[in-house]
């Protein structure tokens, strides 16, 4: 299974980007994707989640209400629209693949397969 992401940029508070997050090598129908990032000097944290069938998702509560996740299966593809961007938004974002469902926001550590990081900047 590989994971290409992209889509991240520069941009200012309360403006907006996109990510995209294209699988290949997926066999099964069942698990999950999510997106996780990373802030300089900080651990990882898990930002939002999706299973690749049924309608519920998941958000870490920073992000609630600014961030929608989606996923496109006859593509592949997971994105993460992200509004009403803030500085602290800023990191490193990485889209990641599990095998099993997940019922509630996973830890990062529970992914196995993972992308290469894209980086969003956002600045005040």
């Amino acid at each position: 299974v590989q994971l290409q992401a992209s889509g991240g940029g520069s941009v200012q508070a309360g403006g907006s980007l996109r990510l995209s997050c294209e699988v290949s090598g997926r066999t099964s129908s069942n698990g999950a994707m999510g997106w996780i990032r990373q802030a300089p000097g900080k651990e990882r944290e898990s930002v939002a989640a999706i299973n690749w069938s049924g309608g519920r998702l998941f958000y870490a509560d920073s992000v609630k209400g600014r961030f929608t996740i989606s996923r496109d299966n006859s593509r592949n593809t997971v994105y993460l629209q992200m509004n009403s961007l803030k500085p602290e938004d800023t990191g490193v974002y990485y889209c990641a693949a599990r095998i099993n469902r997940v019922v509630v926001l996973p830890a990062p550590d529970s992914y196995t397969y993972w992308g290469q990081g894209t980086q969003v900047t956002v600045s005040s």
